[in-house]
């Protein structure tokens, strides 16, 4: 099965829809599913909650994971999906505002693939994310199941 589709874990409705904007304007035809806080983040990946039976994880191509978000943070998302062998090697970005250099290191030591400071300007933002697309949906290789 190949892994074709984006998780956006946002809590922030202008960054979902600057990103979302972003991505098709880039012309990524990738499927593109929004959650809202890092708890239903956790139910899609697993197939938990509203999600039941479906766990996301075998589809999901790149996580773009914001890290201040309502009910479970996102450096505590990244912690579960490390911890769990069946997401271990699940691509995470951090996608984030924050420019605090703590948060830079713990989302690097907990295992994030990359961490991308959100530009404020909807051209470089577009830019940013047009990158991140193409590398992580075309250039990137990586297991098509989880181990």
């Amino acid at each position: 099965m190949k892994k074709n589709f984006i998780l956006l874990v946002e809590d922030n409705e202008d960054d979902v829809k600057l990103t979302l904007g972003a991505l098709k304007n880039d012309h990524v035809h990738n499927k593109v599913e929004v959650v809202r806080d890092g708890a239903e983040a956790l139910d899609f990946i697993y197939g938990t909650g509203k999600y039941e039976g479906n766990p996301g994880f075998n589809e999901i191509a790149v996580v773009l994971l914001d890290i201040k978000l309502p009910k479970v943070d996102g450096m505590e998302v990244l912690k579960r999906i490390r911890d769990d062998e069946r997401t271990r090697t699940l691509p995470v970005v951090i996608l984030t505002s924050s420019k605090e250099e703590k948060d830079i290191v713990n989302g690097y030591k907990l295992g994030c693939n990359s961490y991308v400071r959100k530009p404020v300007e909807f051209e470089e933002f577009s830019g940013a994310v047009k990158e991140l697309g193409l590398y992580w949906l075309v250039i990137n290789e990586h297991p098509l199941q989880q181990e």
